[in-house]
C-alpha cells in the first residue's frame, strides 16, 4: 500500500509530538511543516514553508495535521477538506459552535475527506481498560462520575497564546478540561442538563480559570466536573461509580510525566448496597502511554479504509462543544 504523506501546520509541541510519531509509523511519511516562527528549530532535511496555502496546494500532501493556536483552526481546517485532504486537527474543535459547524459543513462538501479531532485522552491504557470493564456489564450501570484535571501556571502564562480569549476562545476549561468532559462522553453517552459556575477567581485574565460543572443525562446518570489552573500542582483523578462497584485513575501518564503514571483502582461489592463489603479489589499501575499511536491510528485506518472515522469524529465534537456552550453561558 502506498505512503500517506502528511503536511503539519504548526510545529510547537503538539506538532512536534505529532511528527514524532507518525515517524515511527509504518507506511507514512511528513513531507513538509508549515510554521513561521524562526525560533522553531525544524528537523533537517525537512522542508519548512511559512505560506500554510502553499501546504493545500500540494498534490503529494494527502493529510494535514492542524497543530495551530485556536483561532486558526477552523480555517485550516475547512481550507484542507476544500482542497481535498484528510484533516486532523488538534482540539478543541473551534473556539464556538459557530466554528465546528463551518467545519462540519467542509466536511459534508468533500465527503471523500476525513475529519478526525484530537481527544488523545481516550486512548490512554486506563480508559481504555475502564471502558472493557463498563461495557461488560460486570459492574452493572454507572451511576455516577467526578473528574478533576488541574495545573499551575505562573506569570509566564500571560505571554502564551492561550491566555488571550481572542485566540484561544476560553480558559482552562476549553484547553484542558474539554478532555475531562469529552471521557464523560465516552463512558455515558451525552448529557442534557447543565449546571455550572464559572469563575476568575484569581489570575484576572478575560478567561477563566476555573469552572465547577454538573452534567446529567436523561438515565439519570450524573457528572461532576473541576478543572482548574488555580490547584498549584498538577492533578488528573476520575471516579467512576457503578451499581455494583467502582473504578478510579489517578495520575495520567504524560511526556513531561507532571500527573505521575495512570493508578487504577477497580473494588467489586460482593454484598447489596447500601451496605456494601468490598471483599475485592484490585490495582493497576499503566506506565506508558500509547495514546498518540494509538490515535492517529484510527484515523490512518478510516483513511485506507475509506469507512467513517469511528471516534473524535465531528459529530462527536458537535456534541461537545453544545455541553461547553452550555457551561460558558453561565458564566
Amino acid at each position: 500500500m502506498p505512503k500517506l504523506k502528511f503536511a503539519i501546520v504548526g510545529f510547537g509541541k503538539m506538532g512536534q509530538i505529532r511528527y514524532k510519531t507518525l515517524s515511527a509509523m509504518e507506511g507514512c511519511e511528513v513531507v513538509c511543516i508549515c510554521e513561521p516562527d524562526d525560533r522553531i528549530l525544524i528537523p533537517e532535511g525537512l522542508e519548512n514553508t511559512k505560506n500554510v496555502d502553499d501546504v493545500f496546494k500540494r498534490d503529494d500532501v494527502d493529510a494535514v495535521i492542524v497543530a495551530t493556536p485556536n483561532n486558526y483552526i477552523k480555517d485550516y481546517v475547512v481550507k484542507g477538506l476544500n482542497s481535498g485532504k484528510h484533516v486532523f486537527s488538534e482540539k478543541p474543535p473551534g473556539r464556538n459552535i459557530l466554528e465546528i459547524n463551518e467545519m462540519i459543513k467542509a466536511e459534508e462538501s468533500n465527503p471523500k475527506c476525513k475529519l478526525m479531532f484530537g481527544f488523545n485522552h481516550r486512548h490512554h491504557e486506563s480508559m481504555l481498560h475502564a471502558k472493557k470493564l463498563i461495557d461488560s456489564k460486570k459492574y452493572g450501570r454507572i451511576l455516577w462520575m467526578r473528574g478533576r484535571y488541574g495545573k499551575s501556571v505562573d506569570e509566564a502564562f500571560f505571554n502564551n497564546w492561550r491566555s488571550k480569549k481572542e485566540l484561544a476562545g476560553g480558559g482552562i476549561f476549553l484547553d484542558q478540561g474539554i478532555h475531562m468532559l469529552d471521557l464523560f462522553l465516552m463512558f455515558c453517552g451525552d448529557f442534557q442538563e447543565v449546571k455550572s459556575f464559572v469563575s476568575n477567581c484569581y489570575w484576572n485574565l478575560n478567561i477563566e480559570d476555573n469552572v465547577f460543572a454538573m452534567f446529567r443525562n436523561d438515565q439519570g446518570q450524573v457528572a461532576s466536573l473541576h478543572s482548574t489552573m488555580t490547584q498549584w500542582r498538577h492533578i488528573f483523578s476520575l471516579e467512576i461509580f457503578l451499581e455494583q462497584g467502582y473504578i478510579t485513575i489517578n495520575g495520567l501518564k504524560t511526556s513531561t510525566n507532571s500527573y505521575g503514571d495512570e493508578a487504577m483502582t477497580i473494588a467489586h461489592n460482593r454484598t447489596k448496597p447500601p451496605e456494601a463489603s468490598w471483599t475485592e479489589e484490585e490495582n493497576i499501575n499503566f506506565h506508558t502511554d500509547y495514546s498518540w499511536e494509538k490515535e492517529l491510528t484510527v484515523f490512518l485506518e478510516s483513511i485506507r479504509g475509506n469507512k467513517p472515522v469511528p471516534l473524535g469524529n465531528s459529530q462527536d465534537a458537535l456534541k461537545l462543544m453544545k455541553l461547553v456552550e452550555k457551561v460558558y453561558q453561565q458564566y
